[in-house]
């Protein structure tokens, strides 16, 4: 019996609807591949690994594959956006007071939302997004 084929990075682009272009295939790959990055790091290693790509292009590109689910934005106050592959499973961040550095962390409680609003004023609360402050072990 063949082992099934795991979906190529241009499979997940089609699967959500997306054109397929080399830049795109950078750009996903270049964020699952990082940690929380800032649009200019992801501009700089997509124009290394396919050559010139305008800032702009980057930004439609990062809003359609957040769009899409592909990928997650995040912005901690004060810090500017930063993306991320790990997307569906509705983890929190915890973000350094000094260096800014950001790190995953597990729902603090099970499933999405993971956390119950004391009151939802009629919402269908379907995610919970909460950052931890504090100084990493470089920092403390």
């Amino acid at each position: 019996m063949p082992t099934p084929r795991t979906p190529t990075t241009a499979d997940e682009l089609r699967g959500a609807g997306l054109r397929v272009t080399a830049a795109r295939v950078a750009l996903l790959e270049t964020v699952r591949d990082g940690d929380h990055l800032g649009v200019e790091a992801i501009a700089s290693e997509v124009r290394a690994r396919v050559g010139h790509i305008s800032l702009q292009a980057v930004y439609e590109a990062l809003h359609a594959l957040t769009t899409a689910k592909l990928v997650r934005r995040i912005e901690p106050p004060g810090s500017p956006a930063l993306f991320e592959g790990r997307v569906g499973d509705n983890h929190h961040h915890l973000v350094c007071r000094s260096c800014g550095v950001v790190a995953d962390v597990d729902c603090a409680t099970g499933h999405a939302p993971c956390l119950t609003a004391s009151q939802d004023h009629g919402f269908s609360v379907d995610e919970a997004e909460v950052i931890y402050w504090g100084l990493c072990p470089s920092c403390s």
